[in-house]
């Protein structure tokens, strides 16, 4: 197996390099396709420019484009940031997790693990700070998360209704809707997450 990185920080994986192998890996997945530039952009929704950026590996692409991208490629996230699973079994380092979302405090969203698409089960853990969110405008129809709250509270917000999840506390919610994460509190926010997008 191919890693994804050969450097290691204490978030994981270095961002450079993880947009670097992302930006290598859409366009292998787009020509095995023979998908345009134009092509990919209107599948996936999103604009040409973008796509050209990321393709270049000059952009820091949001984890609703990968999303985005990973659909409309037939495969998952997990297929582009190299944690994908293998058959029988594969370790992922610590090194190789990719820290994909950033907060503007300082939280940060990894993916742990996840299985190759176009079916798939991702695992992420999540540290939000104080007054951080993250909003998505709902993944392909089917798609839920499963949440458990390490510490603190978390606040989710699907299709316009809002919960309080506490630590210790878990959760089944379809997202194939607008939803939203966010840490509403006043001490810091972990909870793990797994959601699985089943095509059937």
């Amino acid at each position: 197996m191919t890693k994804l990185v050969n450097i290691t920080t204490d978030s994981g994986a270095d961002a450079a390099f993880v947009n670097q192998a992302v930006a290598t890996r859409i366009k292998e997945h787009r020509k095995r396709l023979k998908l345009s530039l134009d092509a990919l952009s209107k599948r996936a929704g999103i604009s040409k420019g973008m796509l050209v950026e990321v393709e270049k590996g000059a952009a820091n692409p949001s984890i609703s484009t990968l999303c985005k991208l990973s659909a409309a490629l037939g495969i998952s996230v997990a297929d582009i940031v190299n944690v994908a699973s293998n058959p029988t079994i594969n370790v992922i380092s610590k090194e190789d997790i990719p820290t994909l979302w950033t907060g503007e405090r300082g939280g940060s969203a990894k993916l742990l693990a996840g299985t190759s698409g176009p079916d798939m089960i991702e695992l992420w853990r999540w540290n939000m700070k104080p007054s951080e969110i993250f909003e998505s405008s709902g993944h392909p129809q089917g798609t839920f998360e499963l949440f458990h709250v390490e510490s603190g509270t978390l606040t989710l917000n699907i299709d316009e209704q809002t919960i309080e999840l506490l630590e210790g506390q878990s959760a089944i919610a379809k997202t194939d809707v607008p939803h939203a994460y966010s840490n509403q509190a006043d001490s810091d926010l972990v909870f793990t997450m797994s959601v699985a997008e089943l095509h059937r």
